[in-house]
């Protein structure tokens, strides 16, 4: 059984004082049921402090990026094995966000994916398209490039990542992909990920969930989580989301 995982994306917000509060509302909520997972994926300043709050939990954290490389002249990255210094048990590669604004490649997420299982860390892959491709029936081979780029480059450790797929036009939008919709290219990467001997490994949703649509979204058959962006920072909304 694959089991169930919500992983919140802080993004960019965050400060000591709100992360503290944070950090003990959802250690003192969440009461881990069998087969569900919660994890925090936290700006790079945070990961001591969510080390500090959050060990011995039931909660794993990580980071929002990771370098492809393991160390050298490459000022303002961060190694994967700096991460694992930090306890890190997540790191979110090739979010929408990274690909748009900072130009990473297929290629480049893949090599970062590789980097991070090479330090046991275990990425969350990220994959969707853009409103004009939706709009132009492309959803499929967009989310399919960046599988297929992915898959070239990890081969066998495949079956040790989790994929997020996130539909850019529902980040942050309020629009959310309907259950059926995102159960179709969940379903479809699910196909993907068996033709390559990774059955097994969890395909999450991300896009404006919130505890009124996570119920419904999660029973899809495979959609098996959430990535979640700003309901995260509501400790009874995510709360309820990883519930869901």
């Amino acid at each position: 059984m694959r089991g169930k995982l919500t992983v919140g994306n802080w993004k960019m917000n965050g400060g000591l004082t709100a992360n503290s509060a944070l950090f003990s509302a959802l250690r003192t909520g969440w009461k881990a049921p069998k087969g569900r997972e919660m994890g925090l994926c936290v700006p790079f300043p945070y990961l001591a402090q969510a080390r500090e709050a959050l060990s011995g939990s039931a909660i794993g954290w990580g980071a929002q990026d990771v370098s492809a490389h393991a160390a050298g002249a490459y000022t303002g990255e961060v190694s994967a094995g700096m991460l694992v210094e930090f306890g890190c048990r997540y790191v979110l590669v090739g979010h929408s966000e990274r690909r748009q604004f900072h130009g990473e490649a297929d290629a480049d997420v893949g090599a970062k994916a590789a980097a991070a299982l090479a330090a046991g860390i275990v990425p969350l892959v990220c994959m969707g398209e853009t409103l004009a491709e939706r709009d132009a029936g492309q959803t499929l081979a967009v989310v399919g490039r960046q599988f297929d780029a992915a898959a070239a480059v990890l081969g066998v450790q495949l079956a040790r990542i989790v994929v997020a797929y996130e539909p850019v036009w529902a980040i942050g939008t309020g629009r959310t992909a309907s259950p059926s919709e995102a159960q179709a290219v969940h379903g479809f990467l699910r196909q993907q990920l068996v033709a390559a001997g990774a059955a097994e490994v969890k395909v999450l949703y991300g896009g404006s969930v919130k505890a009124a649509n996570a119920a419904e979204l999660f029973a899809m058959p495979d959609i098996d989580g959430g990535l979640v962006g700003g309901a995260s920072l509501d400790a009874k909304e995510f709360l309820a989301i990883a519930a869901a």
